[in-house]
């Protein structure tokens, strides 16, 4: 009986990467072939976003490809798209399969043979009845893993669907993250991202919290095999100073964070109910910038959600161009579906909102290349991938600066210690090796 062949494809966030790789070792495991998206797969599995409108219209793109491809393959479709929507997906023409948050992880308990029949098959739990962490994990995709350590999330925010998607707040036992991270560095993984839906809020299991994010940074500090671990996006009322100090002095936590802001506007905070003010985001990134001068600081921001007048938009603007931050993660709002701000009044329209995107992605250009001019003339650690474009390799240093230089294949999964010269065309730092 012929191989099988197996094509992934991933939308959305590193979490869902780490999704996708799990899922994919599990075929690779009972004999199926891995291959290419355009190598006539006999299946497809399709990981899906719904964080925007936009992320639903790229899952219908890439069915529409899927059955170009390979008219008689069989399409699953998994992930968060599939969990809110279920039934508007299994009537797109061409899908086999529809599985939710907790029904991805047993695709050969409820597909078994992966054949094609006459209707789509549709398997998707309440999300409330969902609490069951799986563990997941990222690896031969990249050369940073990405280990997922929490899922779901408890906050309430009006613009966001990743409750209805996802469920509750969970996470995996310190001891099985601890071992995980072990096993991956036997493995060759040299660089770890810790993971979650709000990461910063590990440690709940069976609706009880048992442990902090705190504790798994202190236990994995002490993993030997691990030379570099990331923390993800974390919310930044659970960016604790004790954390910010202890990454400070740690050998295995890179000096780089990632946390969201959305608006620098307390009363668009307000309304989008997050769990913090500006003042209180503001200390937490001048904390950063004293305590670890040269770390990498990443800003998620949200335009154009209702209300955001002209004059509030521009509070943000001012906020983040006096904030001592290094780049900007610039997201246009989408209204989604059972969500509170889909009802709110004083809609922003959408050529305004692309005017403020646009706004902000060139102050995020102005920012990136500031922060990276500031630091040649340092010294750095890189961290090389198997990126490699005209003769040249990347790769990251400690504090997240993209570093370009000439392709060796040796420094490929290599931690080579570099001087920062200067900055290319392309925005990325030129070395020269030590």
């Amino acid at each position: 009986m012929p191989v099988k062949k197996v094509a992934f494809h991933t939308l959305g966030c590193k979490l869902n990467f780490s999704e996708t790789s799990t899922i994919a070792r599990s075929f690779q495991e009972r004999g199926f072939e891995r291959v290419d998206f355009n190598e006539d797969p006999d299946i497809f599995i399709i990981n899906t976003c719904s964080v925007t409108d936009n992320a639903d219209k790229k899952c219908r793109k890439v069915i529409r490809e899927a059955r170009e491809v390979s008219p008689n393959a069989f399409v699953a479709i998994i992930g968060c798209y599939a969990q809110l929507k279920p039934q508007e997906l299994a009537e797109i023409e061409g899908v086999d399969a529809v599985l939710g948050a907790a029904e991805k992880f047993k695709l050969f308990d409820l597909i078994g043979d992966f054949e094609r029949k006459e209707h789509a098959c549709v398997y998707a739990s309440d999300i409330a009845d969902i609490n069951e962490f799986n563990p997941s994990y990222s690896i031969s995709d990249r050369t940073r893993t990405f280990l997922k350590i929490q899922d779901g999330c408890d906050y309430s925010c009006t613009f966001c669907t990743i409750p209805l998607a996802r469920g509750a707040s969970r996470s995996d036992t310190i001891e099985h993250v601890v071992l995980e991270a072990t096993d991956l560095g036997k493995k060759g993984v040299r660089e770890v991202v810790l993971t979650g839906i709000n990461t910063g809020d590990f440690g709940i299991r069976n609706g009880n919290r048992e442990d902090s994010f705190f504790d798994l940074v202190k236990e994995l500090d002490k993993v030997k095999t691990i030379e570099r671990f990331r923390i993800s996006s974390i919310e930044p009322n659970l960016l604790t100073k004790e954390i910010i100090d202890f990454v400070a002095q740690s050998n295995r936590f890179m000096p780089h964070f990632h946390v969201p802001l959305q608006s620098g506007s307390d009363n668009v905070l307000k309304a989008m109910k997050r769990r913090y003010s500006k003042d209180l985001y503001e200390d937490r990134i001048q904390y950063i910038r004293k305590t670890i001068p040269h770390a990498s600081i990443g800003v998620d921001v949200i335009i154009g959600f209702p209300g955001e007048s002209e004059e509030e938009f521009l509070k943000t603007y001012q906020f983040l161009n006096e904030l001592p931050c290094s780049y900007l993660h610039v997201f246009t709002y989408s209204e989604r579906p059972n969500t509170e701000a889909i009802k709110m009044q004083s809609v922003v329209p959408q050529s305004e909102r692309n005017k403020r995107s646009k706004m902000l992605r060139s102050l995020s250009e102005k920012k990136k290349r500031a922060f990276y001019e500031q630091n040649i003339g340092s010294t750095a650690k890189v961290l090389y991938e198997n990126d490699v474009e005209n003769g040249k390799m990347h790769g990251f240093t400690e504090n997240y600066i993209r570093v370009s230089a000439p392709h060796k294949p040796e420094n490929v999964n290599s931690i080579i210690k570099v001087a920062i010269t200067a900055i290319n065309n392309n925005g990325y730092a030129e070395v020269a090796e030590y």
